[in-house]
């Protein structure tokens, strides 16, 4: 197969940043990723019962308080002293709940989590908050003006941010619109089947959303979503033009590259290719290749900015990555997790890799091979995602890691860095 080069009520506080490593006596296996798994109706079935499987698996709604943005936030900061060095610049540490999801577009961060609210940081500071109603914030995804968020009850949301007051986020759509549903439900055609004796329409996920990706030279929005397959979004009309039946077991991952290429990985173990053909309600997602089928479930996927790389990050804390020139081929395994990989991201030369073991691996690429540069370490729980800038005042890059420990840590990385004890 051939295929070209384009491919996380008090007032915040400043303490000194103290890098902690994590408490070995705290059990991974006590978190409630493993609960989640445990208690996930699932055909997949393959991996052994105590092994983290992380996103392979819907995950149950949190008891804890649910803050409104329009109270005063339970957050605290804290600030590292030096952010001229490499490592862990300060904490976002919150009282409401865990971090799913995780966007950063210039100095703003956007963080997600089962507490309905959608907080926006400035410069270790909270900015601002808007709240849906929709429970857990699976997933979010920055690009101009507007947020798209994926969540717990299978949709879309869409906010828009106001251009004269940049605090002031409004929601001004949701995937599916609530006409195309009513349209759609008058034509039995439109309806398929999920379970034996069960349907729903076809432009509708009938499960929670586990993932977004975006191409906005063509202006489409992927979501991948534990009902096994992922939509095809066209943003300016909310209209879903696609929906493909991809895996056997929950999406937990959909990448999309600017040659047309969609990547998606499952709890099924797989790893699978789409090519984008057509345009508009011609368009259509052809499955091109399989490239991985093993028991362990695939948790994340990241593809590099050239696209000539794609890491898979499994249930079992290996990453597998393939690499192409002209044709497509295995590149090998990246050992660095004692646990499950629940989030991966590629920035530049570098990969992280988050995990249920609390850390997160820097991996460096020099041609195809790859060298763990540091253990970041200081996290309490799984690491459950991240997000990468670049620091346009050092060069260095500028990670967000959100954690199931309730915070978000901002680590400061060099592809020079030694590795952090």
């Amino acid at each position: 197969m051939s295929f070209g080069d384009n491919a996380t009520g008090l007032p915040p506080k400043i303490t000194k940043n103290n890098m902690n490593r994590s408490d070995p006596n705290l059990s991974a296996t006590n978190s409630p990723a493993t609960d989640d798994y445990n208690n996930r109706p699932s055909n997949f079935s393959s991996c052994e019962p105590n092994r983290m499987s992380g996103e392979a698996s819907p995950i149950m709604m949190s008891p804890w308080n649910n803050t409104t943005p329009f109270q005063p936030s339970p957050w605290h900061s804290n600030v590292g002293s030096d952010q001229s060095k490499s490592g862990l610049v300060g904490s976002l540490v919150r009282e409401e709940g865990h971090i799913y999801s995780l966007a950063a577009t210039g100095d703003l961060l956007y963080t997600g989590s089962d507490s309905k609210n959608i907080r926006v940081w400035k410069n270790m500071k909270e900015f601002t908050a808007f709240k849906s109603n929709s429970g857990l914030v699976k997933a979010i995804i920055v690009s101009g003006d507007r947020i798209f968020t994926g969540h717990q009850d299978g949709k879309v949301r869409v906010w828009k941010k106001n251009s004269k007051d940049p605090s002031h986020h409004k929601r001004v759509g949701t995937f599916p619109t609530f006409f195309d549903i009513l349209k759609s439900s008058m034509r039995p055609k439109n309806y398929v089947e999920v379970k034996r004796k069960v349907t729903t329409l076809w432009i509708k996920h009938c499960d929670a959303i586990s993932c977004l990706s975006i191409d906005e030279d063509e202006g489409l929005l992927y979501s991948a979503s534990w009902d096994r397959t992922f939509k095809v979004w066209k943003i300016s009309t909310s209209k879903c033009l696609e929906s493909v039946k991809a895996h056997d077991d929950a999406v937990n991952s959909v990448v999309n590259t600017k040659s047309g290429l969609v990547f998606t990985g499952s709890a099924d173990g797989s790893v699978k290719v789409w090519k984008r053909d057509g345009q508009g309600k011609s368009m259509k997602h052809n499955h091109v290749e399989t490239l991985l089928k093993q028991e362990c479930a695939v948790t994340a996927l990241a593809v590099s900015k050239s696209g000539s790389f794609v890491y898979s990050g499994l249930s079992d804390g290996l990453v597998n990555f393939w690499e192409w020139e002209k044709q497509i081929s295995h590149g090998g395994l990246l050992k660095g997790h004692k646990l499950a990989v629940l989030c991966l991201a590629a920035a530049g030369e570098l990969l992280f890799s988050g995990s249920a073991d609390k850390t997160i691996c820097v991996w460096k690429r020099v041609g195809s091979m790859h060298t763990c540069l540091s253990v970041l370490t200081g996290h309490t729980g799984p690491v459950k995602c991240l997000a990468v800038e670049k620091d346009g005042g050092t060069g260095k890059w500028e990670v967000y890691s959100g954690s199931l420990d309730k915070s978000v840590k901002v680590w400061s990385v060099s592809e020079k860095m030694q590795d952090m004890q």
